[in-house]
């Protein structure tokens, strides 16, 4: 096993990781074949030779015994650690965990929502970062400054990166496009989206805003992952939503440690990303708006990671912002503000000239 388990093995059947780096992988695939390895040796070495003296000086009957002493104790103890595992984690693994700043309350369709009309204050790398949600739950700079459904708007969809996670309002990359574009932002993202979360939050929202501009939807081939997980709202073929799916803790225990999935699996996940993607860009061009996907990453983009964004986005309208892997958040995989900074310019850059006065004839440019 470990010596069929070569690299590209692991590519096809484990994901990259947006906050692990490709060699920090790479270096944890190479641990996982030399553990197998090692286990192997030990079978042939050790426990194939004990286990043969065993049934040499063992009857049948007591070995019955034995074997169903083992099998016994194996069921009880995989009983106590299911019961433990449900009482300590009766959610999905991203899943809101009850007092963590930002709030997320449950939400039947998209899983999960942030608490609305509030004001919350996360103790971030030594400092204080409020952040303010309005009616809707979107987050906006200030209670008083609720989105307006009726101004000239550009939104934004996706998870934690795209809702500024660990930033202040001013230094998000959301809230410096919009400045930089003279348009009201609308911060749709909420905090462990997977693609088939977000799809369903900016599909249902979009519709309510009379002047949407522009619509930037964040993906990326390292969060991937969260599209397989069922254990959150999600979609299914011809993107039918389907409700969350909770098994056994022990079995989404092992997968959280061991992400194995099969080729198939992962084919159908990037057909549908794909779906959700196209089916996005085409519901923002209908409202006359500029729809563009921003990926984007740390660093230099791995081979898998290319596999996957050329499977899922090509002919889409994509950004990719590659981001200094020293520009994130202090003992944490998010972008910092020379992060945020970095993508506000790329987006301002690629969306100024689609956005330009001469293009839109319905609201006077810039906006009041």
């Amino acid at each position: 096993m470990a010596w069929r388990a070569d690299q590209a093995w692991f590519d096809r059947h484990f994901l990259p990781v947006f906050f692990v780096s490709w060699r920090l992988y790479r270096l944890g695939e190479t641990g996982a074949r030399g553990v197998v390895a090692l286990a192997g040796l030990a079978v042939i070495f050790w426990a194939g030779p004990a286990l043969g003296r065993w049934t040499r000086r063992t009857t049948p009957g007591a070995m019955a015994v034995d074997l169903a002493r083992m099998v016994l104790a194996l069921l009880l103890a995989a009983g106590l650690c299911e019961a433990g595992l449900r009482l300590a984690f009766p959610r999905a693994t991203e899943a809101p965990q009850p007092g963590v700043e930002p709030l997320r309350q449950a939400d039947p369709r998209l899983g999960w929502t942030f608490v609305p009309a509030r004001t919350a204050h996360q103790a971030v790398h030594g400092g204080i970062v409020d952040y303010a949600f309005d009616d809707n739950g979107l987050r906006v700079a200030e209670l008083d400054r609720p989105v307006d459904f009726a101004k000239p708007s550009i939104l934004f969809a996706g998870e934690s990166i795209a809702a500024g996670a660990g930033l202040d309002w001013d230094r998000t990359f959301a809230a410096e496009t919009a400045v930089a574009l003279g348009l009201q932002p609308a911060n749709l993202a909420v905090f462990a989206y997977s693609d088939d979360q977000t799809y369903l939050k900016l599909t249902g929202v979009l519709p309510r805003f009379e002047r949407p501009r522009a619509v930037v939807i964040l993906t990326s081939p390292g969060l991937m992952f969260r599209d397989l997980e069922v254990e959150r709202p999600h979609l299914g073929p011809q993107l039918h939503w389907r409700p969350a799916e909770h098994g056994p803790r022990l079995l989404a225990l092992l997968r959280l440690f061991v992400p194995y999935h099969s080729t198939a699996a992962i084919a159908a996940m990037q057909a549908k990303v794909r779906a959700e993607l196209t089916e996005e860009v085409r519901q923002v061009r209908a409202r006359q708006a500029e729809p563009l996907i921003l990926v984007p990453r740390f660093g230099p983009e791995d081979p898998r990671e290319a596999a996957l964004r050329r499977t899922v986005l090509a002919g889409l309208p994509v950004l990719q912002v590659q981001l200094d892997p020293a520009w994130r958040q202090p003992r944490d995989p998010h972008p910092d503000a020379r992060g945020a900074r970095a993508i506000a310019d790329a987006l301002a850059l690629r969306l100024k000239a689609p956005l330009s006065p001469a293009r839109d004839a319905r609201a006077p440019w810039p906006p009041n």
